[in-house]
């Protein structure tokens, strides 16, 4: 950062940033009228002028600035740089950057010799870049409000296809309903998905959380995971405390040799059941972990539809 002093006042060389450009311009205003060789008179004009910007009376201090270059033409080149530091100021709020380059480039035009020259070309520069900006900024904005009505006019449109899907998935559900049940349930531990199969057709599928050591078969007792193999649905209860349970056929005799050889009770009770009573609020964002000690957890709703259609003896394929 360089400096030069231009009648009494510093002028600060910085770049072609809004808020340096702003802050140059409360520094130049700031630091008062320096010394004038027009007289009393027109050091009082310029004083008083100096006295309205500072209490905030932009427009009364640009009369006062524009009263100087009427009555006082050996200092107009002074009064037009200030005129357009009034009008570049960030607190005027009639700020108008146009108004502020006529300023500038009227004193460099009309007063190539002047000690201000120089500085009301550094202040032309950081004006029209800044004005480059705003109007890239504009545009930019421009473009993000348009995307974003877009997408609000999409997001309408998904929620009536995700309606509509919905309705198709119940009433497929009911068909099948209609003519005999689900006849098997695929899940897939890796794609934490449970899909109700109907003579070989994918009716519906649903997110769902495993046991909290997912990874590979069940070994044994305690060990948090989920069982990989084909089962079927043995039983239900409509007073678990996860809000409806079927009870899955797990061990079968590959899960209980397994087990032997590790010297280890195989374990059971695996279900498909909902969330844990009390705490079903949670809904579907219970699928975001894996909190099981093995079974299989859909929602309170996704149960109950689960249920419904999947009668006991319905095989269950779980695979890794």
């Amino acid at each position: 950062m360089a400096s030069a002093n231009r009648g009494g006042q510093e002028i600060l060389h910085i770049g072609p940033n809004r808020f340096i450009v702003c802050f140059l311009a409360a520094s130049l205003l700031a630091s008062g009228c320096g010394h004038m060789n027009d007289g009393a008179q027109a050091r009082k004009v310029y004083a008083e002028a100096n006295d309205l910007f500072h209490q905030g009376s932009y427009a009364a201090s640009l009369d006062k600035y524009s009263e100087i270059i009427d009555r006082y033409p050996a200092t107009a080149d002074r009064a037009l740089f200030e005129t357009g530091i009034v009008h570049a100021h960030p607190r005027n709020e009639r700020k108008d950057y146009g108004k502020a380059l006529e300023a500038f480039e009227k004193l460099i035009r009309e007063y190539p010799g002047s000690e201000y020259r120089q500085d009301a070309e550094m202040m032309t520069f950081n004006i029209r870049n800044v004005v480059l900006k705003d109007k890239t900024v504009a545009e930019q904005q421009a473009q993000i409000d348009a995307l974003r009505r877009e997408v609000r006019g999409k997001e309408g449109e998904i929620a009536a296809h995700k309606k509509k899907i919905e309705a198709l998935e119940k009433k497929f559900l009911d068909y099948a309903l209609q003519k005999g049940t689900v006849d098997r349930i695929l899940i897939e531990k890796g794609a934490r998905r449970l899909t109700l199969i109907s003579q070989g057709e994918p009716l519906k599928s649903y997110r769902i959380a495993l046991g909290g050591n997912p990874v590979g078969p069940k070994e044994r007792q305690g060990d948090n995971k989920t069982p990989e193999g084909t089962y079927f649905i043995e039983g239900r209860n409509r007073d678990s405390k996860y809000h409806l349970s079927l009870r899955i056929s797990y061990p079968n005799e590959k899960d209980r040799a397994r087990a032997k050889e590790l010297g280890a009770p195989p374990g059971g009770d695996i279900m498909i059941h909902g969330i844990k009573n009390e705490m079903a609020w949670v809904g579907e964002a219970h699928a975001g972990i894996d909190w099981t000690k093995g079974c299989v957890a859909v929602s309170d709703e996704e149960i109950e539809e689960i249920a419904r259609v999947a009668p006991d003896g319905t095989v269950v394929e779980i695979r890794p």
